[in-house]
């Protein structure tokens, strides 16, 4: 497979000449419109991860596309968008992407805001990107996409569980927030924990092939 990191929370990932795209939000202004799409996934409904515009974009250039996220987001989208509501516990195939849905909640970022659904998604059994949540996958991991800033977590929580799910490649995710010191940061310490479970971890310049 071959992953493609965007702005932000946005990645792909091709195979067999198709491809997924996750959380293309309202963050992300270096997607385009590709081609080829047979399946977009939203893990919740913040909207530097759920843009409409962006959906809209996507299936008006792939229109067999179909979007998967919780019923709180597809119950937004109305027929014109076509989707499909997803669990936590869930699997279902699309194209020749196998999806498993992890978790359910977002992440507290304080106790007076509600917390939202959210979704964590295994892609082919070997990618792992948990949305807006540490939750645990309970299984093998190969790719790890990892949050490294946010208003819901801190670092030492993006280490533990980075070396909790002890992949063997890490890149960083969910950093639109941070400036280029910021990710020079996160790039300077993230290493040190991922070599303490034989992990690699890198910032994806540009695209790279993984298992699956």
């Amino acid at each position: 497979m071959r992953l493609t990191k965007y702005e932000h929370a946005c990645f792909t990932v091709e195979k067999d000449g198709k491809l997924l795209v996750v959380d293309p939000g309202g963050w992300t202004t270096d997607l385009g419109a590709p081609e080829n799409v047979v399946a977009i996934v939203v893990t919740h409904e913040h909207p530097d991860h759920f843009d409409v515009n962006a959906l809209g974009a996507l299936v008006s250039h792939n229109p067999d596309a179909v979007i998967y996220a919780q019923e709180n987001i597809v119950s937004q989208l109305g027929e014109a968008l076509p989707n499909t509501a997803v669990v936590a516990g869930e699997g279902i195939e699309a194209g020749p992407f196998k999806l498993e849905f992890y978790g359910g909640e977002h992440a507290v970022i304080h106790s007076d805001m509600p917390i939202v659904a959210n979704l964590g998604v295994m892609i082919n059994g070997t990618l792992y990107y948990p949305g807006d949540s540490f939750t645990l996958p309970e299984r093998e991991v190969n790719t790890l996409a990892l949050p490294v800033s946010a208003p819901w977590m801190k670092a030492s929580e993006a280490f533990d569980f980075l070396t909790a799910v002890k992949p063997k490649i890490v890149f960083p995710t969910h950093d639109a927030i941070l400036s280029d010191t910021g990710k020079a940061l996160a790039d300077r310490m993230m290493p040190i924990f991922a070599e303490k479970v034989g992990a690699t971890y890198q910032r994806l310049a540009e695209a790279i092939e993984i298992n699956g």
